[in-house]
């Protein structure tokens, strides 16, 4: 009995707590409401945003190196790799969160003579703040190999106030990418 009678007067507590917020006209309650809510739901977004941000990144790598996995051991082999059909594997492992045909994505596939050469190669970010494609291939080589394997994607900045932050590329997108090297197993080729 005591029990029913806390959860009337829990409810009835909660009765008056509305009915003396709305009955306050001066204001005061608005102003302090809008004072938390504006950076609280500023934080919410740059917490959703970044959060959102981080899983396409992880989904880009894992994608990666699913494939790069599949041509060091001869699944795909180098005469069935053109850049298109490297971007639809990409594209068809990362579409759960990326836009459909997968607008922002490039793709680099190159042999190198050893690990210490494919070392060298860098990310250019040419003078119109996007990435530089222009040396980019698909030319994976043969068994026992060395491979490195690139995959770039513009990932677009959704929120206003993030842009600044978290853009490193023109029309407020940042550069998602990951990369794999390895040396292909013995295979017949």
């Amino acid at each position: 009995m005591q029990n029913s009678h806390s959860k009337k007067g829990a409810r009835s507590s909660r009765w008056n707590l509305i009915r003396r917020f709305r009955r306050d006209r001066d204001g005061a309650a608005a102003i302090e409401f809008a004072a938390l809510a504006i950076p609280f739901a500023a934080l919410v977004f740059a917490i959703l945003e970044s959060s959102i941000s981080f899983a396409a990144q992880q989904v880009l790598a894992n994608a990666t190196d699913d494939i790069a996995r599949q041509l060091r051991t001869g699944q795909i082999r180098a005469a069935d790799v053109s850049e298109t059909k490297l971007k639809q594997l990409v594209c068809d492992r990362i579409d759960i969160i990326v836009a459909s045909d997968c607008p922002g994505l490039e793709v680099d596939l190159r042999e190198f003579a050893t690990f210490a050469d494919a070392a060298q190669v860098r990310i250019k970010i040419g003078s119109d703040g996007d990435i530089d494609t222009s040396d980019f291939d698909v030319d994976p080589g043969p068994s026992l190999s060395k491979n490195m394997l690139r995959v770039f994607y513009r990932w677009p900045v959704i929120t206003d106030f993030m842009r600044g932050a978290m853009s490193n590329l023109k029309d407020n997108k940042t550069l998602h990418f990951a990369t794999a090297t390895w040396q292909n197993e013995p295979f017949d080729d």
